[in-house]
């Protein structure tokens, strides 16, 4: 069973707090299973955005994990993420943004499952 989004939320933040990096809920989604988007603020203009995998991404031994791909390979700048993230609420208003500030771009979601 997948953990409730808002749940897995409040766990990333923890995960990220322990390692030294703030971060903060910017719009809370749907409780049970809204989608989430994590920004990671470079703290230099630039961002990069990890979204949800699409549905083939995902094992079938490990149906219920959370997992994320780059919106780009490379930062981009801030502007370029907030207009994918306003695309992103006008299509499904139920989504989670995540925001995070690291300069070394650090965003721990290859350890962050359920």
């Amino acid at each position: 069973m997948r953990l409730k989004s808002s749940i897995w939320v409040s766990a990333y933040l923890r995960r990220c707090q322990t390692e030294g990096v703030f971060g903060a809920v910017r719009r809370r989604g749907a409780e049970e299973a809204g989608a989430v988007f994590v920004k990671v603020a470079l703290l230099d203009g630039n961002a990069m955005l990890y979204t949800p995998a699409p549905q083939t991404a995902y094992e079938d031994s490990r149906p219920f994990d959370r997992i994320f791909v780059p919106m780009t390979k490379e930062p981009v700048p801030e502007s370029s993420v907030e207009q994918r993230l306003a695309k992103e609420i006008r299509f499904d208003p139920d989504v989670w943004v995540v925001e995070t500030e690291d300069k070394a771009g650090r965003h721990f979601l290859d350890l962050a499952k359920g």
